[in-house]
This record gives C-alpha cells, sequence and structure tokens, in this order.
C-alpha cells in the first residue's frame, strides 16, 4: 500500500503527520482487530494490508502506547489465519536454521540488516521512542525470534524488503483461503492462541 498525508489521532499525544504505509484504521476495522486477537488491539493506528476479504491483516501500532509503554512492533499481524501459519512454521524450528544462514550467506545478512533499517525508519515517522530506539522486531538485524512480526512486515512493506518475512510468505501460502472470516471466534480462544503465538514478546 502507498504512503499516506492525513493526520490521525496517536497514541503519542499528539497528531502524526503520517502513517508510514497504509490507511487509517476506522471503527470497523478497530472492531474486526479485537475480534481477531480477543481484545482490543492497542496503540491501533492504521491498517498496513488487508486480506483480500478487506478485514485487517497487519495493523499499524503506535511506538508508544497510551499508558506510556514503549512498543516497538510497529506492523502487526493480526489475520487469525496467518497467525497460526506462522505458529506452524515456528514450532518446525524454522528460525533456528534461518538465524544459522545469517551466519553463512553475508548478502542475506546484509539484507536482513536493511529490513531492520527500513523497519526503524517507517517507524521513526510515528514518533522517536529513546526506550526503543535501535530496537525493531522479529529479532532483526542478528536473529531469527518471531515469524509473526516478520511476516507483517514483508505484507505491511511489499515484497523485496524483508528476506525472511518473504520467506515465511512463501512458506504459508495463500494463508486467506478458506475466507478468514470462519476464524474470527471467540475472544477466548484467540487470546489463547495469541499467548502461544508471542512466545515472550509484547503483544498489540
Amino acid at each position: 500500500m502507498s504512503d499516506i498525508s492525513d493526520q490521525v489521532a496517536s497514541p503519542l499525544g499528539a497528531v502524526t503527520p503520517r502513517l508510514p504505509r497504509g490507511t487509517p484504521a476506522n471503527d470497523e476495522d478497530r472492531r474486526v482487530a479485537a475480534r481477531q486477537l480477543g481484545r482490543e488491539a492497542r496503540g491501533m493506528l492504521g491498517v498496513a494490508w488487508r486480506c483480500p476479504c478487506g478485514r485487517p491483516g497487519v495493523v499499524v501500532s503506535a511506538p508508544r502506547l497510551d499508558d506510556g509503554t514503549p512498543f516497538p512492533t510497529t506492523y502487526y499481524l493480526t489475520c487469525p489465519n496467518a497467525v497460526t501459519a506462522c505458529s506452524r512454521l515456528e514450532a518446525s524450528g524454522l528460525m533456528a536454521t534461518m538465524t544459522a544462514r545469517l551466519t553463512a550467506d553475508e548478502v542475506l545478512a546484509s539484507h536482513y540488516a536493511e529490513a531492520h533499517a527500513a523497519y526503524l525508519a517507517d517507524r521513526d515517522t510515528l514518533g522517536h521512542v529513546d526506550e526503543i530506539d535501535g530496537t525493531s522486531a522479529g529479532g532483526m538485524p542478528g536473529r531469527v525470534k518471531c515469524l509473526h512480526a516478520l511476516a507483517g512486515h514483508a505484507l505491511a512493506a511489499g515484497p523485496g524488503v524483508n528476506p525472511f518475512g518473504d520467506e515465511t510468505l512463501a512458506l504459508i501460502g495463500e494463508f486467506w483461503t478458506p475466507d478468514c472470516s470462519a476464524r474470527l471466534v471467540d475472544p477466548g480462544t484467540a487470546r489463547r492462541r495469541r499467548d502461544v503465538a508471542d512466545d515472550g514478546r509484547v503483544g498489540a
């Protein structure tokens, strides 16, 4: 999705001049994201990628939440089908293999470092937060820690930006089929799924 210049309300306590990617979130987007996650999507500013069904699949999150908490994950994966598919890949041990490849492949490591820098640049358009300065998401740039975050970045930024995000998307395929509306489940089930998927990272 292209960059936009619309001004949107931000939990940073000021008007954010632009989103790095996507469109501002409307009330329906927020309701759908809450159903996907099983709770309110904290700090949700916009939608960086939508499923073909039109629902949010990756949301843009503020770098500082309403309660003042620093939040590094700018592009947060919400599509239930994609979340489940990424969790399965993580359980297979794929992240360890990807991390090992960074040591063996200088070109890949350089590309991944560029993805890290691009992520930080996008987040800084929403406001600079000192506590997370230099910290992006998904383990970038030195390791692979969370495929959900890398896939979210790849969907938001498009192909060719995040190499491991692109690989993850290629492996999970057309995750939006069957229709992801069938995966909008009760909040308790969604919350338990996200708790497993988060694996210690801060949630949206």
